[in-house]
């Protein structure tokens, strides 16, 4: 290889490796900003426990190039830093019912997601997303660095709401809340639990899913994620203050992150790959919404 283009080679590879690290950087000090914002001492440390175990676990990570362990870091992220959330400011007022509640919802959802997404990438052997991130320091670094950041955002207005100082407030907006992450929490598990069935009848492989909740948007585990994080916000609403407003952008950003990021770009990308010279697949892509469910007559028969 010539002089030239092995020094090219070289400092594209330097020029990534320094974005890679830069975009990291970006990502902590987003969430490390907004953290700041609450003025609440707690919640910074909150934000440092998330990014601190990412970049723990991706040692052993990288090191053992896997990532079968990165969506249950994610939602033990998650549990680690609610309840520390939760027994510090049990350690200063009383028990709050409202923050038990918003806690334990948080905690169920990273539960079950968690152990739902483990068990699908040991039944598959990888995640086909990390197959070309996972030999790059920096951008595999990157990748646990934005999880950090995924957890922080996502989780900061209830964080803030359970560490503010009467805790929880629970009224109607509060209640309401706990509707709509009800409603979506199902909405998430069904989804889940229709595409898993459906994978493991051997008569579906090479076949995609367009029944049940996916026969009203190609995406209805993704739609579910959002509802349910927008009701943790409206369930944080009231318990918020001044410049603590800033941490309801948690559905916006799950919102962003499912759509334009990971999730519904890179799943539909990969199903016109798959199917996109199918009529079948076109129909449905073409009369199915993305994201929103909406009503669709029934087929005739």
């Amino acid at each position: 290889m010539p002089l030239k283009i092995l020094f090219r080679n070289s400092c594209n590879i330097m020029k990534q490796a320094f974005l890679n690290l830069l975009f990291s950087l970006i990502a902590f000090s987003i969430a490390y900003s907004i953290a700041l914002l609450t003025g609440l001492q707690v919640i910074q440390q909150a934000v440092l426990i998330a990014f601190v175990i990412q970049w723990f676990m991706f040692i052993p990570a990288f090191i053992f190039q896997t990532e079968k362990f990165y969506d249950l870091t994610g939602s033990v992220t998650y549990i680690s830093v609610v309840s520390y959330i939760s027994i510090q400011s049990y350690s200063t007022t009383n028990v709050n019912l409202g923050s038990i509640l918003l806690a334990s919802f948080i905690i169920l959802w990273a539960i079950r997601l968690g152990s739902f997404l483990f068990t699908r990438i040991h039944k598959s052997g990888e995640d086909k997303r990390f197959k070309s991130i996972k030999p790059s320091p920096t951008r595999f670094f990157m990748t646990w660095t934005l999880q950090g950041m995924w957890v922080s955002l996502c989780s900061m207005c209830a964080l803030t709401a359970i560490a503010s100082k009467d805790g929880v407030i629970q009224n109607g907006i509060f209640y309401f809340g706990m509707f709509v992450f009800i409603s979506g929490f199902i909405i998430e598990i069904i989804a889940d639990w229709q595409k898993s069935t459906f994978r493991n009848n051997p008569e579906n492989k090479d076949q995609f899913i367009c029944h049940g909740l996916w026969y009203y948007s190609r995406h209805p585990n993704y739609f579910g994620e959002i509802i349910l994080w927008l009701g943790i916000a409206i369930m944080s609403f009231s318990s918020l203050s001044s410049w603590q407003y800033i941490t309801l952008i948690s559905p916006l950003f799950t919102y962003m992150l499912l759509v334009y990021i990971s999730g519904v770009r890179i799943l539909e990308i990969s199903g016109m790959e798959k199917w996109g010279h199918l009529d079948s697949y076109q129909a449905y892509v073409r009369t199915t919404s993305s994201l929103f469910p909406y009503f669709k007559l029934a087929k005739k028969k």
